[in-house]
């Protein structure tokens, strides 16, 4: 019988796993295709950085940390604004949990697949927003959601600083935490 049990959850665990994966590819192809496709503006740019939260409302008592990596590629569309697709790697720490049978901890893991847009206040003010998809890759069942990212930084010519609200929202609730980023234009 445990063997059984046993057989039932590692299968469940390579499904997973590979179906996980399956988005993950199929997400990453889908940036790739819309970046290449729309890279006839040579002012546009990529950029990459990393961030750092704390998760609020419901995700805190789950959660204890949040944190990983941005890729994003931006089209000026004049002056003082870009529009853009982002992705990325977003993880959140699990917290030990006391069900009653014993302690649980549970990793969240999302890839956002957004679109971006960035407003220049000034030389180097802006205000920017994400609004996309974020498929889960976390431990675990778990359900992608709509992801989106209000943020407000600071910025110059090759790097950026940015305060934002990240927020990915399910039929089965949400998970959301105020962080820091910092990204590197190349």
């Amino acid at each position: 019988m445990v063997r059984k049990a046993q057989e039932y959850f590692y299968k469940k665990l390579l499904t997973n796993q590979f179906l996980n994966m399956k988005k993950l590819l199929l997400s990453v192809a889908a940036v790739l295709a819309f970046g290449f496709a729309s890279a006839q503006d040579s002012d546009g740019g990529f950029q990459a950085g990393i961030h750092a939260g704390i998760p609020m409302g419901d995700a805190g008592d789950v959660y204890s940390a949040n944190f990983g990596a941005d890729l994003a590629y931006m089209f000026p569309m004049g002056d003082s604004f870009q529009l853009g697709v982002t992705t990325g790697y977003s993880y959140y720490s699990g917290k030990s949990n006391d069900t009653g049978f014993g302690k649980v901890k549970v990793n969240g893991a999302f890839i956002p697949v957004a679109a971006a847009a960035h407003y220049s206040l000034n030389t180097n003010w802006f205000l920017g927003a994400d609004l996309g998809y974020a498929v889960y890759s976390g431990d675990g069942d778990g359900d992608g959601g709509v992801y989106y990212q209000p943020k407000v930084g600071y910025q110059t010519e090759t790097m950026e600083l940015f305060l934002g609200y990240k927020g990915i929202s399910a039929s089965g609730g949400a998970v959301s935490s105020v962080g820091v980023g910092a990204a590197y234009k190349f």
